[in-house]
């Protein structure tokens, strides 16, 4: 198996997953129960990425990424290189395509917490961020294991936006579902049934791990 595929695609999903907790979390709090005209708005841009093909979301974030663009000349300006077909372009894409896997659970997370108990977190004396780290985050522990197990899953998997921004280069942007589609293309069903079952073995974990966290979450 490709062992260097394998490392990317872990490294890619836990990045992927904690950056994208630290996006989502505030996001999903102020969507669920903040105020604004905008949030509406919002939550269909979040919630784009569903209905979007991969490879439609992938051709635009490597346009965008491009050095053609504003926001990628800033990029390279920062980075002193453009994203594209870099290690740090598919955290961003990922982090694009995964946002409505982790916004989606945490909204409904954050939703499901009693008014009243936010209303008697504040008569005791508690602010809005006492309120939403004290009450509302631990009532939806459960919510940010599922956003958590969901996004990893999704972004292990991931293969349109994988091969449109990151490309194929090994040991940098080659992932276990790029290795797969190669290794099918030469004929070599061997390897590829070998990286096939090192992904179901990475979803069954995963599985496993997130029914004994929600299990935990509920005892707590």
């Amino acid at each position: 198996m490709d062992t260097q595929a394998l490392w990317v695609t872990l490294r890619l999903a836990s990045v992927t997953t904690a950056l994208l907790l630290l996006v989502s979390v505030p996001l999903a709090w102020w969507l669920a129960r903040g105020q604004g005209a905008m949030r509406t708005a919002i939550r269909l841009v979040t919630t784009l990425p569903l209905v979007l093909p991969p490879t439609v979301l992938g051709f635009y974030l490597l346009v965008l990424l491009g050095p053609a663009t504003a926001p990628g000349r800033m990029l390279v300006r920062i980075f002193g290189h453009p994203l594209s077909f870099t290690f740090s372009g598919l955290v961003l894409g990922s982090i694009v395509y995964s946002l409505p896997f982790a916004v989606q659970p945490l909204m409904l997370g954050f939703a499901a917490v009693p008014q009243l108990m936010l209303d008697t977190a504040a008569t005791l004396g508690a602010d809005r961020w006492q309120q939403f780290r004290r009450v509302a985050l631990p009532m939806s522990f459960s919510s940010l294991v599922s956003a958590a197990a969901l996004v990893f899953a999704h972004t292990v998997g991931e293969f349109g936006v994988v091969l449109m921004l990151g490309g194929n280069i090994p040991g940098a942007t080659r992932t276990l579902s790029i290795a797969i589609y190669d290794q099918v293309q030469d004929f070599d069903y061997a390897a590829a049934n070998q990286t096939a079952l090192a992904l179901i073995a990475l979803s069954l974990i995963g599985l496993f791990a997130l029914d004994r966290m929600r299990k935990r979450a509920l005892r707590g």
